[in-house]
């Protein structure tokens, strides 16, 4: 076998493909990526229409946040999370400040995934003394790929974990999704019975240490709860003494034009978790923040967690200017202003093609799922479809739109619009006309 020798084929040759069959595997090589915008090996730009994964919120290039990597590479470029640093101070008064009200200690990894995994961890070390252990999560859910944060995802990746790589105690609770609501009932004369349900789950279930929840469900489709739902879980959960974390690794960092999700309900969980976007995704950086009573817990009890790399310098070192550059460029703003033009902007597409069966969404986060059948709601693919290799509408038309010159994130029936927060009214636009085009493959084969 000869040796590979483009840049492709040396990937695919070296190096796994994540989530997905190797066979056929042909990633785009990509070379430069500046403002909203990448640019591949053959000079054709796109347009990055789901800030890569859902983190490249302040777009790719900014100069604030590559400067301040440079100067803690020559600086200081690691050192034992055992000693204290300037940086590590700064940082960390600063997220507190933007973190919602109540959340005053933190603990960094490198990831969301292992930010989950702390904050799964802290919440059975603090209830462990009652006797609780157990998670509830929800179906249609991601929260990492390590034991415990797998065990807590809802959606097909956490099969191929089970039952060696299970974590004891996780039990799943309905989502909120209007669209396809588990008990089959319609807002708001449901009286958000997926809220209220998790009381009867609490009740007979037992031993419940914490509820783990994305405030707006990110990859799975962008759900976004009514306004009852997320305070009724946070009532809910006080009621029996158990702690409440938020994922926030998408939902984060302007997203839905807030610095939080939660910031939109009002709500303040026990734990949050972010990652992402609390860089742009220039270093990797995970942060699992708790209130003053869980760290008062660790006073007297031993605080059973840590990783080599926590705190890394390099990695904290892009936090601080990042806070400043969400607010610098106003992004909040421009978040909102944009998810208004975007909702009205998609729900046209939804008048024209009837290969859309829902549009849902709220700032520069949004959701558009394809149907075979409106009426039905039948989808043109399942989950079993995802992991068995089944092609995909969503990937067939993701393809159109990439000929276009647009990325957009697929998932199984939707697609995930979440620009870089960067983004202006005349870029988005053109995603999303090309999203228009695209769609037309979809409107083929839906049935009559």
């Amino acid at each position: 076998m000869s040796k590979p020798d483009s840049t492709v084929e040396k990937v695919v040759e070296y190096t796994y493909g994540t989530w997905r069959f190797q066979k056929g595997w042909k990633p785009t090589h990509i070379v430069d990526a500046e403002g909203v915008y990448m640019t591949d090996a053959n000079g054709k730009k796109y347009l990055d229409f789901s800030s890569q994964l859902m983190c490249s919120n302040l777009g790719h290039k900014n100069q604030a946040l590559i400067k301040a990597i440079v100067d803690q590479a020559q600086k200081m470029p690691y050192i034992n999370p055992g000693y204290s640093t300037d940086l590590r101070a700064k940082a960390s008064e600063a997220l507190v400040k933007v973190l919602p009200a109540g959340l005053e200690k933190v603990f960094y990894s490198t990831s969301g995934t292992e930010a989950n995994e702390a904050a799964l961890k802290i919440a059975r070390m603090v209830s462990k003394p009652k006797g609780a252990y157990k998670v509830i999560s929800r179906y249609t859910s991601y929260h990492g790929a390590t034991a415990a944060a797998v065990a807590c995802t809802g959606d097909p990746r956490r099969w191929f974990a089970e039952p060696t790589s299970k974590v004891d105690g996780t039990v799943f609770a309905p989502d909120c999704y209007c669209y396809r609501c588990p008990f089959n009932q319609k807002y708001p004369e449901c009286g958000v019975t997926c809220a209220e349900y998790l009381d009867y789950m609490l009740k007979n279930e037992g031993n419940v240490a914490a509820m783990i929840v994305e405030p707006v469900v990110g990859t799975n489709g962008i759900l976004v709860p009514v306004k009852e739902y997320l305070p009724r879980i946070r009532e809910i959960t006080e009621e029996h003494g158990v702690l409440l974390i938020a994922d926030e690794v998408m939902s984060g960092w302007g997203r839905t034009g807030t610095w939080f999700a939660v910031d939109n309900w009002g709500v303040k969980p026990d734990i949050l978790s972010t990652a992402k976007g609390c860089t742009g995704a220039y270093t990797p950086l995970g942060i699992t923040a708790t209130t003053k009573k869980i760290a008062d817990y660790f006073q007297d009890n031993y605080f059973a967690h840590g990783h080599t790399y926590e705190a890394h310098p390099m990695s904290m070192a892009p936090l601080v200017p990042a806070i400043e550059e969400y607010k610098r460029l106003n992004l909040f703003e421009n978040t909102k202003k944009l998810g208004v033009h975007t909702a009205k902007r998609l729900n046209e597409l939804k008048e024209r093609h009837p290969s859309i069966g829902d549009v849902r969404g709220i700032g520069l986060f949004w959701a558009v799922e394809i149907v075979k059948n409106r009426k039905t709601k039948k989808p043109f693919n399942t989950r079993i479809d995802k992991i068995s290799g089944t092609p995909l509408m969503v990937d067939k038309v993701g393809a159109e739109m990439g000929k276009q010159g647009v990325i957009c994130n697929t998932w199984i029936s939707h697609f995930v619009i979440a620009p870089p927060l960067i983004i202006n009214r005349e870029q988005l636009d053109s995603g999303i006309d090309a999203m228009d085009e695209a769609l037309k493959v979809a409107d083929k084969e839906v049935e009559a």
